[in-house]
């Protein structure tokens, strides 16, 4: 009698006894909770990534914010995103703030290896990239998108430029494999492996290299044979492509005989942009009704998650945080409010109905403020307000009953004021909360830590005068343009590490009859003229030595001005490099 007690003991501990697990945090980007097979899409194809929720637990009131790089924040900081700094997607806004701690060097205190493969979209600049973040591998690109699917060309190493050859969703999983497999052998620490596919977000490119094409079609013409239109086709295509890269992932695991000590999580960063089937939800990326907002999340640990459950407490990428720190034994930070609460519980038991008492989602590109798309969440209600060009106006707001009416089809406002009151309430003492002390502007860009040039880009500039444009053009085609007239002026907000001499150049694009007007370049110092060269076409951008500059150390801006106007279109500004000469203090 006493022996079937002690073994019974001994099986009660060993749960306690397991060693933290590896994690697998896979995230695509703009695919909505309705583009899988579980979630009832008849359309579409992706058996591994409805094996995750079938072999383990399907959450299925789980929130992302509106757009990705917010999301992005959440996920490393188990903070929303407001009380980091970031407050855009482009233009410098996307940046975490350098006081702020991720997932990734927390799970680094407790001995895990860490690595990003894909999208970051959390700052680019130096102290803001990944590798300086608390990852110890990072391969992938900082923007929100990029061009190229095949042989892409904005991707950076551990802040190198590379190049490429491939699909990218096969790169970044080849790089999670070889990530997994170099940790698994030649270490003996848990890892945390997070796979930020680029797809399917715009440009929604299949394979287009000269071996490549026809691949790529085939799978574009099993979709349009369903009679989609072709911009459907081609967002299910991607998810079906990167699908088969996470049936990859998942037999690696497999074969290095880990699955079972690893927990592989799917979700997407933000609500979906197809629209061919959407399940009955309302809305789209960028709003934030369901159809914005709600994220597919699956998750398996064989072994340790029941199969086949699902857990119906609304969650928040915001949890994503402390839950990994819970089941890797990680401290959480005590020096500042988190918003995230650990769901390892619901993981582990595969049910619950409570866990978040409010979820909330607001978003403006340029200003946060409480009174533009915003709308808060509890297990039951949902109240949302639209777009107000005026004053906030309370007969717009829209209450919905979630558990009666997931598609927020009937507007139950007007039969419910308390709950009205009471939400509306809770959004703004939590907007208040997160938004105090905060300033939302670009950080100044950091130049002269060490001899590398940096890249002061468009999308970073304030521009001031009567012509002067910015012409937004995937991030690295960016251009300032338009400006004519003398005056006219781009500035940049700089952090300089080191005081002295720093070489300029200019890359720019200017019609060959355009060309003859001077660039003036100061910074609290002698200004340095460059006078405007012709190119081929002015959609041509060259580079062109200008000569060197002064520049004090600390926060400082540099300024572009038209000091002599040419003919026509002064130049298309594609960006400016400077860089710290030696021995120039």
């Amino acid at each position: 009698m006493i022996r079937p007690l002690i073994f019974a003991f001994l099986a009660g501990l060993l749960p306690l006894l397991a060693a933290p697990p590896n994690i697998v945090l896979i995230m695509t980007d703009d695919q909505g909770y309705w583009d899988t097979g579980i979630s009832g899409n008849p359309h579409i194809s992706t058996p591994h990534m409805d094996s995750i929720a079938r072999e383990g637990v399907q959450f299925t009131r789980f929130y992302a914010a509106p757009v990705c790089a917010p999301t992005r924040a959440g996920v490393m900081t188990g903070r929303y995103y407001l009380r980091t700094g970031l407050y855009n997607t482009r233009f410098g806004g996307d940046t975490l703030g350098k006081d702020e701690i991720t997932v990734a060097q927390l799970l680094k205190r407790a001995n895990y290896r860490t690595g990003l493969f894909g999208k970051w979209h959390l700052g680019k600049y130096h102290g803001y990239q990944p590798q300086q973040r608390g990852f110890d591998e990072f391969l992938g690109h900082y923007h929100g998108h990029i061009e190229r699917y095949e042989f892409a060309d904005q991707l950076v190493h551990n802040g190198t430029p590379v190049r490429t050859r491939g699909y990218v969703s096969e790169l970044f999983t080849d790089a999670s494999m070889d990530f997994i497999s170099t940790v698994h052998k030649q270490t003996d620490q848990p890892f945390l492996c997070t796979l930020m596919f680029n797809a399917p977000h715009s440009p929604w490119v299949l394979d287009t290299s000269h071996y490549g094409q026809p691949e790529g079609d085939k799978l574009l013409t099993k979709y349009l044979a369903k009679k989609m239109p072709i911009r459907e086709a081609r967002i299910y295509a991607l998810i079906e492509r990167v699908d088969k890269n996470i049936g990859r992932l998942l037999a690696h695991l497999k074969t290095l005989g880990i699955d079972r000590d690893t927990l592989v999580i799917f979700m997407s960063d933000n609500g979906g942009v197809s629209k061919f089937w959407k399940g009955g939800l309302r809305g789209n990326k960028a709003g934030v009704h369901e159809g914005g907002v709600r994220s597919p999340f699956y998750a398996r640990w064989p072994g340790t998650i029941p199969a086949g459950s699902k857990v119906e407490a609304q969650t928040s990428h915001v949890d994503l945080l402390p839950t990994f720190c819970e089941l890797a034994e990680a401290p959480l930070p005590n020096d500042r409010q988190l918003d995230g609460k650990s769901f390892a519980s619901l993981l582990k038991n595969g049910r619950g109905k409570q866990h978040q008492p409010y979820v909330y989602h607001t978003w403006d590109r340029y200003t946060p403020n409480p009174d533009k798309r915003w709308s808060v969440s509890d297990q039951r209600w949902k109240l949302i307000g639209l777009f107000s060009k005026t004053k906030p106006d309370p007969t717009k707001w829209q209450l919905y009953d979630l558990q009666a009416d997931p598609g927020e089809t009937k507007n139950i406002a007007g039969q419910h004021p308390a709950e009205v009151r009471r939400l509306r309430k809770a959004f703004t003492d939590w907007f208040s909360e997160v938004t105090t002390g905060q300033t939302y502007r670009p950080v100044p860009i950091p130049v002269g830590h060490d001899m590398r040039p940096v890249e002061l880009q468009p999308s970073w500039a304030t521009w001031t005068g009567p012509h002067i444009n910015y012409t937004f053009d995937g991030y690295d085609w960016d251009t300032i343009d338009g400006w004519k007239t003398r005056g006219e002026q781009a500035v940049w907000q700089l952090a300089v590490a080191q005081a002295g001499r720093y070489a300029v150049t200019l890359h720019y694009g200017c019609a060959p009859l355009q060309a003859g007007g001077t660039l003036r370049l100061s910074a609290k110092s002698q200004p340095l003229d460059h006078k405007v060269r012709a190119t081929v076409t002015a959609e041509q951008f060259s580079q062109f030595p200008a000569g060197a500059i002064n520049l004090p150390a600390g926060q400082t801006t540099l300024k572009a001005t038209i000091h002599h106007a040419g003919p026509g279109e002064f130049m298309r500004l594609n960006g400016i490099h400077l860089q710290r000469l030696p021995n120039s203090r």
